[in-house]
């Protein structure tokens, strides 16, 4: 008898959540990043073990909505959370600051119902260990969480909690994906999201949230010596003309910076030499048009 767990993964931003996701998962399957909203969308990741599939739905950082972009992504993380048998929240316990903030209250009181799970990630970077029995001590205070495991997704502390404690909320069910699967992401949105962590890398705080990537085509073909390839091309929007100035740099530097990093990664993926085309458009304020957030495959939906 088959059984399958959602688990939806919410939390801040820069808290881990992507990482954790990748590490469940046990391979790459969503970009990471020191950048706030370097996850714009939902994202599953998929982990068949025996009987049980576990679906984690890594969703955008919890954050004040600024243009009908980050409207949509407030949105996927309140549906994703909507259709989870138990959400996991990851929080950053390295900082002071806690959790307690608008945000965060707000979203817990909108998931009443469901089980909570806090992961205080990152407790490789407190130094005194003592001192989580307060910080657990504190959000125990803010919120009735159902379970609470301090973790590090770096070196791998305490998640291997994680699984078993999921399995109790499976359910009978066919599997929802193909075991193997690990991701539900298709080709074109994976390409994308590689070539956004390497800008997120590369590019200055101010630039990368107003950028997008969208992946025109990708086909197969041959070199001059019948050598298989891959060829991929994709467009680079910006919010600013400004800004297509920083994204290619001076005499196009960064651009082919960014486009060796993205290439690498993605020969990896394809198993075969990639040939990686990229342009830089200018597409102003096109966060706040429904069409483009759309076309870029950001809507809440």
């Amino acid at each position: 008898m088959t059984k399958t767990v959602f688990a939806a993964v919410c939390g801040k931003a820069n808290a881990g959540k992507s990482s954790l996701v990748n590490l469940l998962v046990g391979e790459k399957v969503a970009i990471t990043g020191e950048k706030p909203q370097t996850t714009r969308a939902r994202i599953n990741g998929v982990l068949t073990r025996g009987e049980i599939q576990y679906v984690f739905t890594d969703t955008p950082g919890l954050h004040k909505p600024e243009n009908t972009l980050s409207r949509h992504m407030l949105k996927s993380i309140r549906s994703g959370a909507a259709g989870a048998d138990a959400i996991l929240f990851v929080a950053d316990c390295s900082k002071k600051s806690g959790g307690a903030d608008a945000s965060v209250l707000e979203f817990l009181e909108n998931v009443r119902g469901s089980d909570v799970i806090l992961l205080l990630n990152k407790i490789d970077l407190v130094k005194d260990k003592s001192a989580l029995l307060g910080i657990i001590d504190e959000y125990r205070k803010i919120y009735g969480f159902a379970q609470i495991i301090p973790i590090s997704v770096k070196d791998g502390t305490n998640t291997e909690k994680i699984l078993p404690l999921l399995s109790s909320y499976a359910k009978k069910s066919e599997f929802f994906f193909e075991p193997g699967l690990s991701t539900d992401q298709s080709e074109r949105v994976w390409l994308s999201e590689i070539i956004r962590e390497k800008l997120l890398n590369a590019l200055r705080e101010e630039v990368p949230h107003g950028i997008a990537v969208g992946v025109e085509s990708v086909a197969d073909g041959k070199t001059k010596k019948g050598e298989e390839i891959v060829d991929v091309s994709a467009v680079i929007v910006c919010e600013k003309q400004s800004h297509k100035g920083m994204v290619i740099g001076k005499g196009g530097a960064l651009l082919k910076k960014i486009g060796e990093s993205a290439r690498m990664e993605t020969e990896e993926y394809f198993g075969r030499k990639v040939n990686l085309k990229l342009w830089v458009k200018v597409a102003e304020d096109w966060r706040n048009r429904e069409n483009l957030i759309n076309k870029f495959g950001l809507k809440s939906e």
